[in-house]
């Protein structure tokens, strides 16, 4: 069989903290009246794996595919699941908890949990919002301990203004939050592991304060970060880390792209539309919302219908 472009269906994730901003700007299909904060386009874990929707892999899950494919689809005859890729589009309606994801080391030294290295590709943002990315200069662990106790944590956070264009690259360890008014395409490794230190008071839908993770916090939380690339970048190379590369890409209405085998990519087209071609397949469509694993057997030209931005993920 000759591989194509693969498209999944969405897994969407219901948060607090979510909205419907994934229909209106994206048109999927999410639940009414549900607040859906996390599109998960892409994902390998497991107990979310998504479904090709497209082609004649259709209803076979990501995993499925890669173990009747293998290297045509990872380029790696040496692969080892799951895929090390876990790609999502957010809708941060109000603020998300301050949190942080445990590193290798850390996991190793406790023996739970996975580490989490991500990027934010910043898609939209309303006036004066913002992130929070790291800790302040000088901020030691006992500090910090003391304002999660007192519900001052945040202020020892650097706040950072965004605008629209822009990633923020956040390694493992690094303490950090999305605030409101954001919508973000996030980029990381396959893992879920977040600890939580703070939710800004709020409760869940029992009533109840969400559970924190301190202890868990404390021991994963770089303080001091020297040697942390907490890059924030707007054209080209986005993300050159170990973990995973994000570049930024743009095709003009008219134009096309051409697509050569050899390296496994996921396109997540953030505007614009068009359409792949390949010898020997059907066309896939693509439109702004859509992810697309392109196997690394596959090759081909990316046809432009309008001005196009894409991101292009490869590890």
């Amino acid at each position: 069989m000759k591989l194509y472009p693969l498209k999944f269906e969405t897994i969407f994730k219901e948060r607090i903290w979510g909205g419907q901003a994934l229909r209106e700007v994206f048109g999927k299909e999410i639940p009414a009246g549900k607040s859906i904060g996390e599109s998960w386009e892409l994902a390998d874990l497991p107990d979310d794996k998504s479904v090709i929707v497209n082609g004649p892999l259709a209803g076979k899950n990501i995993a499925e595919a890669i173990a009747e494919c293998g290297a045509a689809i990872t380029g790696k005859k040496d692969y080892a699941p799951p895929l090390p890729l876990l790609i999502k589009i957010l809708d941060a309606q109000t603020k998300l908890s301050v949190q942080v994801h445990p590193d290798e080391a850390t996991c190793a030294r406790t023996g739970k949990g996975d580490p989490k290295t991500e990027c934010w590709y910043i898609i939209d943002a309303k006036e004066g919002a913002a992130i929070y990315k790291g800790l302040k200069a000088g901020t030691t662990r006992q500090e910090f301990s003391e304002a999660i106790e007192n519900g001052t944590c945040d202020e020892l956070l650097e706040r950072i203004e965004v605008t629209p264009g822009e990633c923020h690259f956040l390694p493992s360890g690094t303490a950090h939050a999305i605030g409101e008014g954001l919508l973000i395409a996030e980029i990381q490794q396959p893992s879920d592991t977040t600890y939580r230190v703070f939710d800004w008071n709020r409760v869940g839908d029992d009533g109840k304060p969400r559970q924190l993770h301190v202890a868990d916090a404390l021991e994963s939380i770089h303080f001091d970060p020297s040697g942390d690339d907490l890059s924030v970048r707007s054209d080209g190379r986005l993300v050159d880390a170990d973990e995973f590369k994000v570049d930024k890409a743009m095709g003009a209405a008219g134009s096309e792209s051409v697509l050569a085998a050899g390296e496994m990519k996921v396109f997540m087209i953030i505007s614009g539309q068009g359409t792949i071609t390949g010898e020997g397949v059907e066309d896939v469509g693509f439109a702004k919302g859509d992810t697309l694993l392109i196997p690394a057997q596959f090759a081909g030209a990316m046809a432009f219908a309008a001005d196009t931005v894409y991101l292009i993920a490869t590890v």
